[in-house]
């Protein structure tokens, strides 16, 4: 049971997978600076507010419904979604087919006519066992 868990912690997919929880964690914080610190600050410039924490509250029955608040989160899960897409994966798209170019690699497209030998090999046995039926 031990040898098991040995096993399992030793593999390399547990490693990585540590590794990326850590580093995700360091660029959270980068992600998250960014837009408290540079994205909000501009469009508080731009609007007026900082965040929109007090717009559209309602009062029921002596209770606050803050629409502002549900605002704020969804503007700032579009700004981080906007950085990450903007900072990390349109370059990382952008180097890896400046890569590939210089590789002479070509994206993979679905060739109808160039068919996997096994599917060809498992029609051939098919369609033999078809016609032996037949005999």
């Amino acid at each position: 049971m031990l040898t098991g868990f040995k096993n399992f912690i030793l593999k390399g997919n547990v490693v990585d997978l540590a590794v990326a929880v850590v580093i995700g964690a360091a660029f959270g914080a980068v992600v998250t600076a960014l837009v408290q610190s540079v994205l909000m600050p501009f469009i508080a410039g731009l609007v007026g507010a900082p965040n929109f924490d007090s717009f559209a509250v309602v009062t029921f029955n002596g209770n606050d419904i803050k629409f502002g608040v549900l605002l704020t989160a969804i503007v700032n899960f579009l700004l981080i979604a906007a950085a990450i897409y903007f900072v990390v994966v349109a370059p990382m798209n952008h180097m890896i087919e400046r890569r590939n170019r210089r590789l002479g690699i070509t994206p993979d497209v679905k060739d109808e006519a160039a068919e996997d030998p096994q599917i060809a090999l498992l029609t051939e046995i098919r369609d033999a066992l078809r016609t032996d039926r037949t005999l």
